[in-house]
């Protein structure tokens, strides 16, 4: 069983802001990974592949076996990992390692759904006590955020608000200033996955965020090339990049953990070359 973390190893309010500082006006590389995926072990040396590599910001994706926002490859990525034994409570133990490890953000990815039926104040206190810094949930309407916020405030866990490209320009605004962390703006409606091309909306969705927070501001959803990376570095301080490296996993199951570790690295390396 995880325990708790020396008092100066806990949360500390500013990882995630110095995350996006050193890269010196040049956008950041969020990877998301689904935890557990393909199994504990090899799952954790993927995450610490990826922060060895220069991630200064990581997605953990908690596995749910309902995963609404998500497309094939992560719902795969899901079920690999319930299938392993993955369960919520080691989603904590997992956090802890890479904390103990690294001062990158680590940045907790789950549905509404798990995060209340293990105890919203439980469950945050418990993120506090492994190191995590922030969690998204994308499920979460903003209307019903308020408990979830203020739980998450008073254990210093950032909740890091969705906008979408529909999103209308008011709606955008109470978002935005509720944020904490960073806003991420959706790249394309629908659920995630690999995209051909971002809609063109999202360089205004992310200036108009800009006018209610002065936080950073990530985009997500879709990207899945260097090329795309690299467009959206021109206005964005963040590429959140998912399904792409999920897919990689699911690629070199049968090719062990050194493929798997190659793959994903040498293709972080790529996004990180394209937004320098």
């Amino acid at each position: 069983m995880w325990n708790k973390l020396p008092p100066e190893e806990e949360f500390r309010l500013e990882r995630i802001q110095k995350a996006f500082e050193k890269r010196k006006g040049k956008a950041a590389i969020l990877p998301f990974l689904t935890a557990g995926d393909p199994n504990f072990d090899d799952s954790l040396a993927c995450f610490r592949a990826l922060l060895q590599a220069g991630a200064d910001l990581v997605e953990i994706g908690i596995p749910y076996s309902d995963p609404l926002a998500d497309g094939k490859v992560i719902q795969d990525a899901a079920l690999r990992s319930l299938q392993s034994g993955f369960s919520l409570p080691r989603i904590f133990e997992m956090t802890q390692l890479l904390r103990r490890e690294s001062e990158a953000g680590l940045i907790l990815f789950s549905y509404v759904n798990p995060v209340f039926q293990y105890g919203l104040e439980r469950f945050f206190q418990d993120a506090r006590k492994a190191g995590a810094d922030g969690i998204i949930i994308p499920d979460l309407p903003f209307e019903e955020s308020v408990d979830v916020r203020q739980a998450a405030d008073a254990a210093d866990i950032a909740l890091i608000p969705l906008v979408t490209p529909t999103s209308g320009r008011d709606r955008i605004a109470s978002i935005s200033s509720e944020a904490r962390g960073f806003v991420y703006c959706v790249s394309s409606l629908g659920v995630t996955g690999e995209r051909v091309q971002m809609s063109e909306r999202v360089e205004e969705l992310v200036r108009t965020v800009r006018q209610s927070t002065p936080l950073p501001v990530a985009v997500g959803f879709g990207v899945s090339t260097p090329e795309q990376a690299q467009n959206i570095a021109a206005y964005a301080d963040g590429v959140i990049v998912g399904s792409a490296f999920v897919r990689r996993i699911g690629q070199s199951l049968d090719q062990g953990q050194d493929a798997m570790l190659s793959t994903i690295t040498e293709f972080f390396k790529e996004l990180q070359t394209a937004v320098q």
